[in-house]
């Protein structure tokens, strides 16, 4: 049976990731298989992140840094929704320079709405798209990035081979991308249809006001109360429009 998309990639980023590292130019810290001390400490639900010992982090092993790859980065940009290639491209970056960065970069691109969320308008976008041209952007905006920061004098050498190889696997995988297959997740991932919708919505607007009183939801953490407030409106609201973008697919 021919690997996953998602064990193809996984062995990809680890290509580049290596082993441990506590690189004094590195803001990560300590780091190993790319998973930084502070990552490593807020999926065991550890608090203050500095009360794990480096010595956790020489110990992660395979299986662990795999589902932590998958639920924060993998999953969180909806890769296995993109196509083959985009995947990839999307997955690196969030690893690289974080997920919430590199969903609003495709979305900036693809011309919806920046709000770091990549759901059905952002996917049905995605698929009016030539993937190799988005990969190309993605890569160029990546490393334009990366050029304006202040370790690049430390790490600039490196971050350009991996975005160059990156961007050369992600373009060699767009030709296994099926033709009809992101139009299929679209419509596997569009619960924004009758009732579900305002399900959905409340759901959503609970957890914002909740969040915002300051009662925190550990799997809605990267989100503030305001923003889970705002996208539950525009859940509710724009049903119409949802449903009719969506149509054009």
């Amino acid at each position: 049976m021919p690997a996953s998309r998602w064990t193809l990639c996984l062995a990809k980023i680890l290509e580049h990731e290596g082993g441990y590292a506590d690189h004094p130019s590195d803001p990560g810290g300590a780091t190993s298989m790319g998973i930084t001390r502070k990552t490593l400490a807020r999926w065991r639900g550890i608090a203050p992140w500095w009360a794990l010992e480096k010595s956790e982090v020489v110990a992660l092993g395979r299986t662990e840094a795999a589902a932590i790859y998958k639920a924060l980065y993998w999953e969180r940009c909806k890769a296995g929704s993109l196509p083959a290639g985009l995947d990839l491209a999307v997955f690196d970056y969030a690893v690289n320079s974080g997920p919430d960065r590199a969903v609003r970069v495709l979305q900036a691109l693809v011309g919806t709405a920046p709000d770091g969320f990549v759901g059905p308008l952002t996917l049905a976008a995605v698929s009016e798209r030539d993937p190799r041209v988005l990969i190309d952007a993605l890569c160029d905006q990546r490393i334009g990035f990366l050029q304006r920061l202040s370790s690049w004098a430390s790490f600039g050498r490196g971050w350009t081979r991996r975005v160059s190889d990156i961007r050369a696997a992600s373009l060699a995988a767009t030709a296994l991308q099926p033709p009809s297959q992101t139009t299929k997740d679209i419509e596997e991932m569009n619960v924004f249809d009758g009732h579900k919708t305002y399900i959905i919505g409340a759901l959503m607007l609970l957890v914002g006001i909740a969040q915002s009183v300051g009662f925190g939801i550990p799997m809605f953490g990267e989100y503030s109360g305001p923003q889970m407030i705002m996208e539950a409106l525009a859940v509710i609201f724009l049903r119409r429009g949802l449903k009719a973008d969506l149509g054009k697919v």
